[in-house]
């Protein structure tokens, strides 16, 4: 049977609502949640409008670091590019595959990187001026421990963070990274954030403590999102007014 046959019936048989089982670090311990192919979707079309706010476009390429564990927000990251008709490579956000990321950032020429870790950048420094590399790329959206690292390099990083099982991006402001509150609530208690699943989600997930240390800015954001932004104690924006 052809390939396209064979795509073309499995496209027609019965989907469980399940997508993924996310596991997530909390303050008590490890957390399990669900996630649906329809939570799934409406959190790409979430990311799609993130990314758009950034300048992504179609016919622009991107490069995207992830791990495979992080399918519940690398997937709709990647169902984003897709909708926005962007090329992308994706290279292991570990330290050991930093090579590969040097092979597509100089193949590619991205317009965006996006999620570049720290044991990348430290795999990296040993055979590349980091903010050489990255300090033309128009868009580099990096995790936590990586962004100081850019900034102190001249590369102007935005944070890209799961926070518990959702995923927290900063806009162009630069004045802490969004959650998309039609599906979660975040907010902070004695200095540490928690996370609960939105009154419209599924999968259900009380309020859980992250022992994640950083706090909630809530109000219109200049980019005009209502969204919550997200600071963390460690990023460099939590240090704004």
């Amino acid at each position: 049977m052809a390939r396209a046959d064979t795509l073309a019936r499995a496209r027609n048989l019965d989907r469980p609502e399940l997508a993924y089982v996310v596991r997530f670090p909390a303050a008590t311990g490890t957390v399990d949640t669900e996630l649906t192919w329809a939570e799934l979707a409406r959190d790409t079309a979430w990311v799609t409008d993130q990314l758009r706010g950034h300048g992504l476009a179609a016919g622009q390429r991107a490069l995207l670091t992830t791990s495979g564990f992080e399918g519940f927000w690398c997937h709709s990251v990647i169902g984003a590019l897709r909708g926005l008709k962007v090329t992308y490579g994706i290279a292991e956000a570990m330290g050991w595959d930093h090579r590969r990321t040097s092979v597509f950032h100089r193949e590619l020429e991205p317009h965006a990187v996006i999620g570049l870790s720290a044991e990348t950048l430290e795999g990296l420094s040993g055979t590349a001026d980091i903010g050489e590399m990255f300090r033309t790329t128009s868009v580099v959206l990096a995790r936590p421990a990586a962004v100081p690292v850019l900034r102190a390099a001249g590369v102007g990083a935005f944070l890209i963070a799961p926070v518990g099982p959702a995923l927290a991006l900063e806009c162009p402001e630069r004045s802490g990274a969004h959650v998309n509150a039609a599906e979660w609530r975040v907010g902070e208690r004695d200095g540490e954030l928690f996370v609960a699943a939105g009154e419209g989600r599924t999968s259900t997930l009380p309020e859980t403590p992250l022992g994640l240390p950083g706090r909630v800015e809530t109000g219109r954001c200049g980019c005009g999102s209502e969204d919550p932004r997200v600071l963390l104690a460690d990023s460099p924006s939590s240090h704004r007014s």
